[in-house]
């Protein structure tokens, strides 16, 4: 059985509260897994100073806007990088006619794009926030979409605007920098993104993503959804590189837990094994996009990474009926058994783990043994573990700086905590640790998936329970903030269920989302020929970004 890596005597989050002022405290609140304190809008950097440095939460996992109809609210979910168990939700109010908050900012480096999504989608303003702008809808939009008083029928007039020195304000630019534009259709980027440029010679003074092309009011859609059914098509089209069943756990995760239900330990293997073929879909696709990315000569890496995706891709069309979008899990477990011959499948299964090791070698044959590939990402996009922790980088971005932290592991859920298999970190920080741990990854996931088969084959045929008894209709009541280790990190979503059968509130924290925005970190003062493998090696998919 899987052990917990290390055990930390700290305070309980309750407890940690206490170290707060008590003046910065308005109230108490209970979210379903984490106890939530209530604070004063003008108290919020020295609360969460407070927390950080003394109580340990480190970790701004997700931030979240929300409208009342007497009020606006922020909540800031915090949790440890060491102790995942550790969870705080930090709720601010605000209100109603003069929705101002200070910004958590100087605290917790995430959160400025977090806020930025805030204001442009709900309408909250943080003092204090270095560039409170709109970071997914244009700045001339009107309005604030997930606002309680959004007109969706105000036509919208969106000007051709020359792009804008990221640098003018700053007064750093010279004679000899220059700006230039990467995107909006660059096929490097692997979805819709721009980035505004400014160089000083080939070296990056700034690089600044602009994100948002494809946002598409996913939250919005989901707020309009049943619980039961018609939600869970969304996530798959989240991250459409092939994690499309990491994606539907974690909608199913935070829902049983609002509503109370519990997962047959049957389901449960099967969510796990089809989990890690939807995680090496993924980042086998990485692994070959990846090559292109570095350099146009590695075609072939290129071929053989597209060749294996297709064997996944047939394993899950064959378990889920779909290729991409699977639609696979079920609130209380998942659409179907195993398809028919039983031990057909889960032969087939077995021949791709055991063909894996042979092909992994290689892709360490073409990519990471090779010296033009090592020249490119070795020293390049260095990323120093507590300027990820800053801007709350999870997955195997996290995992490369040396940071071992995976939800699988801290937060069990499925059937990882009762399978041997191992966390992969690297402390290189670099384009080239990013890369040996995905590779390294797809091991792992194969070791679990490899048990799963073995579980599944000797399972008594009485006990292969595939879903449990959900009600037709379900109505849960309460908040909620969960997520599940997605093939990018840390995919959270936060539900506040009023008793309908449609949630009153639906925010999901896609990975990228904060891996993306330490960008400029990694890329400042590196030269602009590495730019693109620095972006490259993040793996974001733009429609978990801009959603």
């Amino acid at each position: 059985m899987f052990q917990h890596h290390r055990s930390i005597a700290r305070q309980s989050p309750a407890e940690a509260v206490t170290a707060l002022p008590t003046d910065a405290i308005v109230g108490r609140e209970t979210h379903e897994n984490a106890p939530a304190v209530v604070i004063r809008a003008d108290r919020v950097q020295s609360a969460l100073s407070t927390l950080r440095s003394e109580a340990g939460f480190d970790h701004c996992s997700c931030v979240t806007a929300q409208e009342y109809e007497d009020r606006f609210e922020t909540i800031y979910h915090l949790t440890s990088y060491d102790d995942r168990t550790r969870e705080l939700s930090v709720v601010v109010p605000t209100a109603k006619d003069d929705p101002i908050s200070e910004s958590a900012t100087p605290v917790y480096r995430t959160a400025a794009w977090h806020e930025r999504e805030a204001y442009d989608l709900v309408g909250i303003e943080y003092e204090d926030h270095p560039d409170l702008r709109r970071i997914l809808l244009p700045e001339t939009w009107q309005g604030h979409p997930l606002s309680l008083d959004y007109d969706q029928t105000r036509p919208q007039i969106v000007p051709l605007s020359e792009h804008a020195n990221p640098l003018q304000e700053d007064h750093r630019e010279g004679p000899d920098t220059m700006h230039i534009n990467i995107g909006p259709h660059h096929p490097s980027t692997h979805g819709v993104l721009h980035l505004n440029v400014e160089l000083d010679g080939e070296t990056i003074a700034d690089v600044e993503p602009d994100i948002g092309y494809i946002h598409r009011c996913e939250e919005q859609m989901c707020q309009q959804g049943t619980y039961r059914h018609q939600i869970m098509p969304y996530p798959d089209r989240w991250d459409w590189g092939g994690a499309g069943l990491l994606n539907e756990w974690a909608y199913a995760r935070v829902i049983e837990d609002l509503a109370g239900i519990d997962v047959p330990e049957y389901a449960q293997v099967v969510r796990t094994m089809s989990a890690e073929l939807s995680r090496i879909l993924s980042h086998l696709l990485f692994t070959a996009m990846y090559a292109l990315d570095v350099s146009g000569e590695f075609n072939a890496t290129f071929m053989y990474g597209f060749r294996d995706r297709e064997l996944v891709q047939d394993l899950l069309e064959d378990l889920t009926g779909q290729r991409m979008m699977f639609n696979y899990f079920r609130i209380g477990g998942v659409a179907w058994d195993l398809p028919e011959p039983r031990d057909g499948f889960l032969e087939d299964v077995r021949a791709f783990t055991n063909d894996l090791p042979q092909k992994l070698a290689e892709y360490h044959d073409l990519l990471t043994s090779n010296e033009v590939f090592q020249a490119r990402c070795v020293d390049t996009g260095e990323l120093p573990p507590a300027v990820a922790k800053q801007y709350g980088a999870t997955g195997p971005v996290a995992r490369a700086s040396g940071i071992d932290y995976d939800l699988r592991r801290d937060d069990p859920y499925g059937y990882y905590d009762r399978l041997e298999w191992n966390v992969i970190t690297r402390d290189g920080c670099d384009n080239f640790a990013r890369v040996l741990v995905r590779l390294q990854e797809i091991e792992e996931s194969a070791a679990i998936i490899q048990q799963c088969v073995d579980l599944l084959s000797d399972w008594p045929e009485a006990d292969r329970t595939c879903q449990a008894n959900v009600p037709r209709t379900l109505k849960p009541s309460g908040e909620c903030y969960r997520a599940v280790e997605g093939a990018k990190g840390e995919l959270g979503i936060y539900i506040r269920a009023d008793g309908t059968d449609a949630p009153a509130r639906f925010k999901i924290r896609g990975p990228s989302f904060s891996n993306l925005s330490a960008l400029p970190a990694m890329a400042e003062g590196e030269y602009v020929a590495d730019l693109v493998a620095t972006l490259g090696s993040l793996d974001t998919i733009m429609g978990e970004v801009d959603r």
